[in-house]
């Protein structure tokens, strides 16, 4: 059985995209999904995002680390599937998409950008060398002065896997300031178990962090990540970060077909 897939990125953070309102694509077949993610033996991602139908939003999005297992909310895949679904025809210029976190709207920006809403967060866990919340997936934050000499893989692996957080484990991402507000990061992802060039719900933790621990008090941060420049937006209600927006791009790379059966030996 042949399948159509597509290709995006969102600043580096990129995904194998499939329409399966038809229900065709084998869902629970993680290995299967591994395969297809894989960089050298497949077509390559950071994961899989499936997009289908929803009685209650425009559809729905389910997301796969490329593990294959299915994972929490992506940001970045938030954004490419909101540009796949205009691409299908599915949506227009606005869309309401149901994701594992909840209800998410997007926007097109007249740049070009998604504006992409993420959940409020309204408990954050400050310690004294690090911070740590769930943006729709679990973030540690720590900040650092040298950004570029510290082994993202080492040290991030050893957070992930170690105490803190259990088998579950945690997104990890360090952090240098740039500037009154803009910040640097990069992230050791769990589920890809590397570093990634960018991470959305890793974005968000950044600037929320930063603006918890008052090292700016701006309310519109920009994010620098590995494969370009993310915004994040948010207004404080009750001490509780709400109206949360990742803004950023999202981009078609390329489409094609697959046998399943001949993945699937």
């Amino acid at each position: 059985m042949d399948i159509e897939f597509q290709k995006y990125h969102g600043t580096g953070n990129d995904f194998i995209m499939i329409d399966n309102r038809g229900g065709a694509f084998p869902k629970k077949d993680t290995k299967l999904i591994e395969k297809l993610c894989d960089r050298r033996f497949g077509i390559g991602g950071d994961g899989l995002i499936l997009l289908e139908d929803d009685k209650t939003a425009d559809f729905r999005m389910v997301y796969y680390n490329s593990d294959g297992n299915e994972s929490t909310m992506c940001g970045n895949g938030g954004r490419c599937i909101v540009a796949f679904a205009k691409k299908l025809g599915v949506i227009s210029s606005n869309s309401e998409f149901l994701a594992i976190d909840g209800m998410h709207s997007a926007t097109e920006t007249s740049e070009g950008n998604i504006r992409l809403r993420m959940k409020d967060v309204n408990t954050i866990q400050i310690h004294p060398n690090y911070i740590f919340m769930d943006t729709g997936s679990p973030h540690h934050v720590e900040f650092t002065d040298n950004l570029r000499e510290i082994d993202i893989i080492q040290l991030g692996s050893e957070i992930r896997y170690g105490d803190l957080y259990g088998a579950a484990g945690s997104n990890v991402n360090f952090v240098e300031q740039a500037g009154p507000d803009i910040f640097s990061v990069r992230t050791y992802e769990r589920g890809v178990e590397d570093e990634t060039l960018s991470c959305g719900t890793g974005a968000v933790a950044v600037a929320i962090a930063a603006h918890a621990l008052r090292k700016t008090t701006s309310h519109s941060i920009q994010v620098n990540v590995e494969g370009g420049k993310l915004q994040v937006e948010f207004t404080m209600e009750d001490g509780q970060y709400k109206n949360v927006f990742l803004i950023g791009p999202a981009a078609f790379v390329f489409n094609g077909t697959i046998d399943l059966e001949q993945w699937q030996h």
